[in-house]
């Protein structure tokens, strides 16, 4: 029951941050940038980031219930890439700041790409499934650059 349990906190952690970073809703600024032909449609994030959060939970969980020496480190780790996670949404959406954002989802991809390293000397299972959001993030980074440099990226959007 304990293992169950340990499950049911990494969903309500990821849970909290898929909350938070929904209070910074796309809007009528969104809606108002210029957008790459291959940006994807409105509806799709949200099942995708539903999947990706799921499986980054199960992930972590998997690697909390091993009795590896690691594991601790390896699940701090992944906390706080999820607290870099609920962060890209503030800054682009919230703040409207492609190019700061562009720069945090860069930092956040280097986090989850150490966090799966760390996690597939732990448990090769748990690496296997933060795979796709690697990915995604790549997508999402690929995305974000493109968004920024549509709409008048420059040095002179980085700064307030």
């Amino acid at each position: 029951m304990k293992r169950w349990g340990s499950l049911l906190v990494f969903l309500a952690l990821v849970i909290v941050v898929s909350w938070w970073s929904s209070r910074f809703a796309p809007g009528q600024w969104y809606a108002g940038l210029t957008k790459p032909v291959w940006n994807p449609p409105s509806w799709l994030f949200a099942p995708v980031w539903s999947l990706l959060y799921v499986m980054m939970a199960v992930a972590a969980w998997q690697v909390w219930n091993s009795d590896h020496p690691r594991r601790i480190p390896a699940v701090t780790l992944w906390l706080v890439q999820l607290l870099f996670n609920g962060v890209w949404s503030w800054l682009f959406f919230g703040l409207h700041r492609p190019g700061i954002a562009m720069f945090e989802l860069t930092f956040l991809l280097v986090l989850v790409v150490a966090v799966t390293l760390l996690f597939k000397t732990i448990r090769r299972s748990a690496a296997l499934l933060m795979v796709p959001y690697i990915a995604w993030l790549m997508f999402a980074l690929a995305l974000n650059v493109a968004l920024w440099n549509l709409n008048g990226g420059g040095l002179n959007t980085l700064l307030p």
